[in-house]
C-alpha cells in the first residue's frame, strides 16, 4: 500500500513538473497558439497526414507566427515570406542555432557541419564550401566529377534498351557516387558490394528516421532512450558507416601528398596538420568523420529523390520534355557534356528544374533550429534555446524580375521563382539524360501500364503512365500555377539539408524566396 502511494505521489510530482515546464509563462512571451495538453502538448490536434497541413490550418487562426507544443516542448512556427525573411535575414544571428534531432544526437553530438553550432559551424561550413568550390586548383573540379557520373548514368540507362526499370537504387547510386568522388577521390561501380552496403545502411536509416516510432522517440527521448527501438538500429547503422569513413581517412593519411591533395579528406587532413598547435581549432578527427557523414546525409536522398520525381513529372507532361529537349539540342548539342555555364543560355530548362523543385516541395518545413539568445520578434519574446521551424511552403509562388518572361506573359510551363542556387548534379543529369534518350516514345493517351516504385520515397507504390502518371498530383494543377504539394509527409520529416543554410545565405532579400541547394553552395543572402 505504501509503495503504491509513493508511486502515485511520484507520478503526480512528475506531472506537475511537466505542467510547469510546459506552461507558456515559463517560456518568455511566446506567440499565441492552441492550448496544450499535459505531456502530449498539441499532438492530438496535429493532422495525421503531416505537420505542414496542421501548421497551415493553424496559420489561418493565429497568423504568420504562432506556437505549438510537441510534447512538453514549445516550438515557434514561422509562416509567410515576411515572417521568414524577418527571422532568417533581418535577425540572422539570433535565429542561426541548430536544433537537435534525438535519434541522431548520440552519433553527431554537436559535431559535423550539420549539427554544429556557433563558431564550430561557421568554420566547418566555410571550409566545406571553399573546398568544394575551389577544389583542386587546376585538378578535376566538382563539375567534372559530376559530368563523369552523368555519363555513367546514361550508359547504365542504355543497358535497359527502353524496358521499364525501377530507378530508385540507380539514382541513389549516382548521387552517392558524386559525393564519394568528391570526398574519397573515387567513384564506385554500381554493383560494388561495399558501395551497395553503404547505400543500404543510409537508406535503411532514412526510412527508420521517418518512421512513426522515431517521431515518438523524438518527443520522449529522455525516457525512451533506455529501451530498445529504432533509435538503436539507426545508431548501429551510422556507426558502421563511420567505421568505413574512419578506415578511408586512415588510408588517406598513410598516402597523403601535401603538394597534391586528391579530395576533400586530403584537404581536411592538411588543414588539421596546419592547425595542430591550436588547441581551439575545430579541425580535428571527430569533426572530419562527422562532416563527411553530414555530406552524405544531406545530399544523397535529396538529390536522388528530386531526380526521380522530376522524371515522373516529365513523363506526365511530354510537351514540356519536348521543349526542354529542343533547347538542350540547340545549346549543348550531342558532342559535349552539359556544363553549368550553359544555364544562362537555357532559360526554359532552368525554369523547368525550378518548377520541379516547387512542385516537389522537398523540404516544406525547415529542419529544427533554435534561437541563440533571448529574441524580440514581432512583439513577442522567444527565449534562448527555443526551437523554431519555418513553413516555407506557405510562401507560395510569385513572379519576380528574375523569372523567365514566360512566367509573366505566357500560360506555358515556367516557374515563378528567382534564379537561385540549385543542385549541380541534378542540373547536369537533367541535361544529359533527355539528350541520351531522345528516341523514347511517350505513352499514348489512356495508357494503363504501371511502373512499380517503392512507396518509401514519396511516390505511390504503383504509378500509372500517361496522362494519369501522378494520381496524387491534382488534375487541375499545371506548371507555373500554385497548388498543394504532391510530396509525401515523409520528406518533410527526414530532410536535413536546411541545417547547412548559412545565416542570411540561401534566402533572397529582394525576392523573398528560399534557395535550398542540394550540394553545398551559397545562396543569394546578404552575407554570402
Amino acid at each position: 500500500m505504501e509503495f503504491s502511494l509513493l508511486l502515485l505521489l511520484a507520478f503526480l510530482a512528475g506531472l506537475l513538473l511537466l505542467l510547469l515546464r510546459g506552461h507558456p509563462k515559463a517560456h518568455g512571451r511566446l506567440p499565441p497558439g492552441p492550448s496544450p495538453l499535459p505531456v502530449l502538448g498539441n499532438l492530438l490536434q496535429m493532422d495525421r497526414k503531416g505537420l505542414l497541413r496542421s501548421f497551415l490550418r493553424l496559420r489561418e487562426k493565429y497568423g504568420d507566427v504562432f506556437t505549438v507544443y510537441l510534447g512538453s516542448r514549445p516550438v515557434v512556427v514561422l509562416c509567410g515570406t515576411d515572417a521568414i525573411r524577418e527571422a532568417l535575414v533581418d535577425q540572422a544571428e539570433a535565429f542561426s542555432g541548430r536544433g537537435k534531432i534525438a535519434v541522431l544526437d548520440p552519433i553527431f553530438q554537436g559535431y559535423g557541419v550539420i549539427f554544429a553550432n556557433g563558431e564550430r559551424w561557421r568554420a566547418l561550413r566555410r571550409f566545406s564550401l571553399a573546398t568544394m568550390r575551389d577544389f583542386g586548383m587546376g585538378k578535376r573540379s566538382v563539375e567534372e566529377r559530376i559530368q563523369e557520373e552523368a555519363r555513367c548514368l546514361v550508359e547504365e540507362l542504355r543497358k535497359f534498351k527502353g524496358a521499364l526499370l525501377d530507378n530508385t537504387l540507380l539514382f541513389h547510386s549516382v548521387t552517392s557516387n558524386i559525393i564519394c568522388s568528391i570526398v574519397f577521390g573515387k567513384r564506385f561501380d554500381y554493383k560494388d558490394p561495399v558501395f551497395l552496403r553503404l547505400l543500404d545502411l543510409f537508406f535503411q536509416s532514412f526510412s527508420l528516421i521517418s518512421s512513426f516510432s522515431s517521431q515518438v522517440f523524438e518527443l520522449f527521448s529522455g525516457f525512451l532512450k533506455h529501451f530498445p527501438g529504432t533509435h538503436r538500429q539507426i545508431y548501429r547503422n551510422l556507426q558502421e558507416i563511420n567505421t568505413f569513413i574512419t578506415q578511408s581517412v586512415e588510408k588517406h593519411r598513410a598516402t597523403l601528398d601535401p603538394s597534391n591533395p586528391r579530395d576533400f579528406i586530403d584537404v581536411y587532413l592538411l588543414r588539421m596538420e596546419k592547425d595542430k598547435s591550436d588547441p581551439s581549432s575545430e579541425f580535428h578527427h571527430q569533426n572530419l568523420i562527422l562532416t563527411v557523414l553530414s555530406l552524405f546525409f544531406a545530399g544523397t536522398e535529396t538529390t536522388s529523390t528530386t531526380l526521380r520525381y522530376g522524371f515522373l513529372l516529365m513523363l506526365k507532361y511530354p510537351h514540356v520534355t519536348e521543349r526542354v529537349q529542343k533547347e538542350i539540342e540547340q545549346v549543348i548539342g550531342s558532342h559535349r557534356p552539359p556544363a553549368l555555364d550553359d544555364r544562362a543560355k537555357m532559360p526554359y530548362t532552368d525554369a523547368v528544374i525550378h518548377e520541379i523543385q516547387r512542385l516537389g516541395d522537398l523540404i516544406p518545413l525547415g529542419a529544427p533550429h533554435t534561437v541563440t539568445k533571448d529574441t524580440q520578434f514581432r512583439g513577442y519574446v522567444i527565449p534562448k534555446g527555443s526551437a523554431f521551424v519555418w513553413a516555407k511552403a506557405s510562401r507560395g509562388p510569385s513572379c519576380s524580375s528574375s523569372s523567365p518572361p514566360s512566367c509573366r506573359t505566357s500560360p506555358s510551363p515556367a516557374p515563378c521563382l528567382p534564379r537561385t542556387s540549385t543542385s549541380l548534379p541534378g542540373r547536369v543529369a537533367w541535361a544529359t539524360c533527355p539528350r541520351a534518350t531522345r528516341s523514347a516514345s511517350w505513352p499514348a493517351e489512356g495508357a494503363t501500364g504501371t511502373l512499380p516504385l517503392p512507396q518509401s520515397l514519396g511516390v505511390p507504390a504503383s504509378v500509372e503512365n500517361g496522362p494519369r502518371l501522378l494520381p496524387h498530383l491534382p488534375a487541375s494543377q499545371t506548371w507555373g500555377q500554385p497548388g498543394p504539394s504532391p510530396w509525401s509527409p515523409r520528406c518533410e520529416e527526414s530532410s536535413l539539408w536546411s541545417h547547412l543554410l548559412p545565416m542570411g545565405c540561401g534566402f533572397s532579400k529582394d525576392s523573398g524566396n528560399c534557395s535550398l541547394p542540394l550540394l553545398p553552395a551559397c545562396g543569394t543572402g546578404p552575407s554570402c
